[in-house]
């Protein structure tokens, strides 16, 4: 309600006048009045310019449709950037974030998620701040997971050392030729290692996300949040690498 208000104040105040600079800005502010709902897990997802639709929407929708369950502890779902102003995804979507990690004062994130984007085998990788903030996030994070190239930005953030990890399938290669030490797996479409979990992404980021959900709430709950989207979920049918079970008693 309170970005509702913000935004009808700015259509108000645009359909009269032109706002300054200073204005525009307390504007912009407004807007990121981004409202942490307490007992929830806080779930941050870092996006930027290049960032592909499906590994950011496909983990979002099924973390944000947490929301609408019963009995079980749900997840603030939020988009994190080194901006407030809007970031364009590679398919050509803008995105609004919730937060800026270079200038905010930030939630303690429960989970960490790290979308795919274009530039993460290259210059993504030299972004100093950004490398930083993930490092930091993940530190104080549950989990931390990534989608398709997102695991690159783990993996040079040093998290991935010494545990089981997985990414793109045709990027494979490429990753164990950038990160020689790592232990990578492939012909899977997630592993999960520790507080880590790398997802091959594509449509298959669903499957990752859903993994998670069953990790915290039960398989029930993972198969209505599966079926809420119409996607058929069981994981023993799941090509995956997963900690085993711990046995009753």
């Amino acid at each position: 309600m309170k970005k509702l208000a913000a935004i009808l104040s700015i259509l108000s105040i645009a359909a009269c006048t032109r706002p300054d600079t200073a204005t525009q800005n307390t504007l912009e502010t407004a807007l990121q009045k981004t409202i942490v709902e307490p007992g929830r897990y806080n779930v941050a997802f870092l996006v930027m310019d290049g960032t592909y639709n499906t590994e950011l929407t496909a983990p979002f929708d099924i973390f944000q449709h947490t929301i609408f369950r019963e009995g079980i502890k749900p997840m603030n779902v939020f988009l994190v950037a080194n901006t407030h102003r809007p970031v364009t995804t590679f398919e050509g979507i803008r995105l609004l974030p919730d937060f800026n990690y270079l200038t905010d004062s930030l939630p303690k994130f429960d989970i960490l998620v790290v979308p795919s984007a274009e530039h993460h085998l290259d210059t993504d990788l030299e972004d100093e701040k950004m490398i930083a903030f993930v490092k930091k996030a993940a530190a104080e994070a549950q989990f931390v997971t990534s989608h398709c190239d997102g695991a690159f930005v783990l993996a040079k953030a040093g998290l991935l050392n010494g545990v089981k990890c997985t990414t793109f399938p045709g990027d494979i290669q490429k990753f164990r030729e950038m990160f020689p030490r790592l232990d990578v797996y492939e012909d899977v479409l997630f592993v999960h290692d520790g507080k880590y979990i790398s997802s091959a992404g594509g449509a298959k980021s669903f499957e990752a996300a859903l993994y998670l959900c069953e990790y915290l709430y039960g398989a029930e709950v993972a198969r209505r949040l599966a079926k809420g989207l119409v996607i058929n979920w069981d994981l023993q049918q799941v090509p995956c690498i997963v900690p085993p079970k711990k046995s009753a008693g």
